[in-house]
């Protein structure tokens, strides 16, 4: 028996005699065929269910995919839409008040901001933060710190007339240092110095003023000759009189903010009045000042209404 695949149907030639009506060829060949019909039925119809379930699955994935799209795309749309009306409105801004809007870029600006901040270096005030005595503080009180650094720094760049910062008693290894990258996007470069030395041998003592609420002495003025250093504590880590007796133990002049000579003591519910600032404050104060000259104008940027302290002519 010969087997031959003629036009897709396999068939089949028999060597067996035949009778004289051929009727064992015929049936052989039929059989043959009919099964080979079957099989053929069998597998197209498996390949149609799967390529059904196939095609559900795909349709399921797309109409997922699909829904995501679109709510993306309307976010989008929105933020498109939200930076065109804001440009709009800049534009408007500048129409009406030209020159007060300079066209420059971001980079431009940031190059402008740099280097008036290291001009400042030579021909500005200077102002030291004293990082030596934060070992004993906590990851909490370290954070604040981190974070009041930033804010220094921030209001010193939008300053008219900024001071050279220096931190003083800071290590790149300490926890400090590493907490200043993580809150301060930039902080490895920052327009100041930093140094593991302290601001007692960094400079000659006889230029130095430690400004400190103990002090009985307040500050008459921002001396381009002197060096006015602010110890590195938050509210939480400061004893009485710690960066005061450090000042007198380096035989260093100590100054306070005049608060008690242009504030006066505001009633409030809970009876509590503070000289006491963080660092980024005490800098608002200083900062405003060697602008303006004007103490009572500095005191009331710098000073919150939660210390308990108004100006003496708010006072009804």
């Amino acid at each position: 028996m010969d087997w031959k695949l003629e036009e897709g149907t396999w068939k089949t030639e028999s060597r067996v005699p035949l009778g004289p009506e051929g009727i064992l060829e015929a049936t052989c060949e039929d059989i043959i065929s009919e099964s080979f019909q079957l099989l053929q039925i069998d597998v197209e119809c498996e390949s149609r269910e799967r390529g059904t379930l196939a095609t559900d699955g795909a349709s399921w994935c797309s109409k997922n995919v699909q829904r995501k799209q679109k709510h993306w795309e309307k976010v989008v749309a929105a933020k498109k839409s939200k930076r065109k009306q804001e440009k709009e409105r800049r534009k408007a801004s500048r129409a009406e008040k030209p020159g007060t809007y300079p066209q420059h870029s971001k980079r431009f600006l940031r190059a402008l901001t740099k280097e008036r901040l290291l001009e400042a270096k030579n021909s500005g005030p200077k102002l030291c933060i004293d990082l030596s005595v934060t070992d004993h503080m906590s990851q909490k009180e370290l954070s604040r710190l981190a974070g009041q650094i930033g804010r220094l720094y921030g209001s010193n760049k939008k300053a008219d007339k900024p001071f050279w910062i220096y931190l003083t008693g800071l290590t790149t290894d300490s926890p400090l240092y590493e907490e200043c990258l993580r809150k301060n996007d930039g902080f490895s470069s920052y327009a100041l110095e930093i140094t593991e030395e302290d601001c007692f041998s960094l400079f000659p003592l006889a230029t130095l003023v430690y400004l400190t609420p103990d002090s009985e002495h307040a500050l008459e003025d921002v001396d381009l000759n002197k060096v006015y250093i602010l110890g590195g504590l938050v509210d939480e880590s400061i004893q009485k009189k710690v960066t005061f007796q450090k000042a007198q133990e380096h035989s260093v002049q100590t100054a306070r903010l005049p608060i008690q000579e242009y504030m006066v003591r505001s009633p409030n519910g809970k009876n509590y009045h503070s000289e006491i600032l963080a660092i980024n404050q005490v800098f608002e104060v200083l900062s405003t000042y060697f602008e303006t000259r004007n103490w009572p104008e500095a005191l009331k940027k710098g000073v919150s209404s939660g210390k308990g302290y108004v100006l003496q002519n708010s006072v009804e």
